[in-house]
This record gives structure tokens, sequence and C-alpha cells, in this order.
């Protein structure tokens, strides 16, 4: 299938109060008046960031999969997202890509944001995770990880990243411009998705998630309103863009090395 109609889904989020975002993510959904085949909605979207302290930690049987995966039926679509996870003992940013059949993939957050005290509270993922849905091979990351670009590298494995985030007000031209380099550099579609609104710690989220093609063009760009916003993906440009313009093969081959590991 060569489009993918994606719904940006840039909410507000309440300070540790998952059942009330779950609500108004659900209600946005349900106005967005367009058929979609994917959702995409903000980093730790049930808490904000940082903002699950002192809640009850959910694993992957908790009540917000199971409330993704009951959305995804209702839509007949994906939804992907990122909340706090406890597995083996070990607390996780991970993005949760579900469908109606339940989750497809998740992706732990590799970069912690150490600057603001993120290491402290969860651990860091070690994999990249890539999945394919209705033909298009989608790579997941989160936030902090836009940053570093050899992470991000497309290696002939992607068409579409989907970045979801909680990304200040006072470092936003970072975000415009570091969504549109991925795109460049990978010959991809980038989806970037940021949330809006203040949160406990002082912290303002001014929005401007955006979606960018592979040749870097602006495909969508929002502003600091909750809003939902549909963008049709046409996985034929990207294929023509790297036929047009084969640059990746000139790319140089590298090997991620991690404590000491082969990655």
């Amino acid at each position: 299938m060569s489009i993918l109609r994606t719904l940006l889904v840039q909410t507000r989020i309440e300070w540790n109060e998952p059942e009330t975002n779950r609500r108004r993510i659900a209600a946005l959904l349900d106005s967005a008046g367009a058929e979609f085949q994917l959702a995409v909605l903000p980093e730790t979207f049930t808490t904000g960031f940082l903002g699950d302290g002192g809640s009850g930690d959910e694993g992957m049987d908790g009540p917000t999969v199971a409330w993704m995966q009951a959305v995804a039926e209702r839509h007949r679509c994906a939804v992907a997202g990122s909340l706090v996870i406890l597995e083996g003992g070990q607390r996780f940013n991970r993005f949760l890509f579900v469908t109606a059949d339940g989750v497809k993939a998740h992706y732990d957050k590799r970069h912690l944001f150490s600057y603001g005290g993120e290491d402290d509270h969860y651990s860091a993922g070690a994999e990249r995770v890539n999945l394919e849905y209705l033909g298009w091979r989608i790579n997941l990351q989160v936030c902090y990880d836009l940053r570093f670009p050899a992470w991000c590298r497309n290696r002939d494995d992607y068409d579409l990243m989907l970045l979801v985030a909680n990304w200040p007000v006072r470092r936003i031209h970072h975000w415009s411009a570091l969504l549109e380099a991925r795109a460049i550099e990978n010959q991809a579609c980038v989806l970037g998705l940021n949330r809006v609104g203040d949160d406990a710690n002082g912290l303002n989220y001014p929005g401007c998630s955006a979606v960018h093609g592979a040749m870097g063009e602006t495909l969508l760009k929002l502003g600091d309103e909750e809003t939902t916003a549909l963008v049709e993906l046409d996985l034929a440009a990207v294929a023509q863009a790297r036929t047009k313009f084969p640059f990746q093969q000139d790319a140089d081959e590298f090997t991620l090395k991690e404590r000491g590991q082969v990655r």
C-alpha cells in the first residue's frame, strides 16, 4: 500500500493522570472526522515526562496497553506512543506500536535525557527497532534520540521514522532543525509528534509537530494548539526520491558499539 493515512494527536497531558489522559486522547480520536490507518501519540502520553512518580507501575498487561488495543480495534488502525513500563524489575520509557491484534513491536528509549535526570528513573534500551506495517518499514525513536544521527541512521531498513516527544519550548528550534535534517540525510519520511501545554516541573511544550518527506520537504507543520491532523504519506514518493537521488549508496559503513558490545 503506497499511501499511509496517519493521524497526529498533538495533545495536552495532565500530570500523572493516566485515566484522564486516555479519555482525552480517545475523545480527540473520535472527533478527528476522518479515517486513518495509524494514530501517533506523544511520548509518555499517560503521565507526562517524568510524571509517573508515586503512581502504580504498569506492565505490558496493564490498562494502557489494553486501552491502545481497544482504540486500534475501534478505529481499525494502529496506535503508536510511549509510556512507562515496568518489566523484569526495570522501568522503561517504551514506545509501543499496537494493532487490534496486540503489540506489534516496542522500542525502549536508548538515549535517556540525563540533562533532565531521566537516567535516574529508567533503564536504557539497547536495540534499534524497525517494523513493517501496510508495506511500510517503520523505525521507532523517542525524543532525545533525535540528537544522535548515528543511532537514527537509515541502513536501508526503514522508509518512515516515527519520533514521539515531550520537547520544551526553549529548545524548539533544535527540534525543528533536527527533524528536517534526519529526513534529508536518511531519505525517509520523518514524523515528529510533540505535546502541548505545561507540566508540573514548570516546562512549556509548544507542539510544533511536523512531518517531512524524503527530500526534507515539509508535508505538515502544526502550531501550539491541541489538535489532530491527518497526513497522507506516499511510499512511492520515497522510492522516487531514492531512485532519482541515490545518495545512500555512497554512505559510510559503520558499526555501533555499546558498553563494549557490537550492536
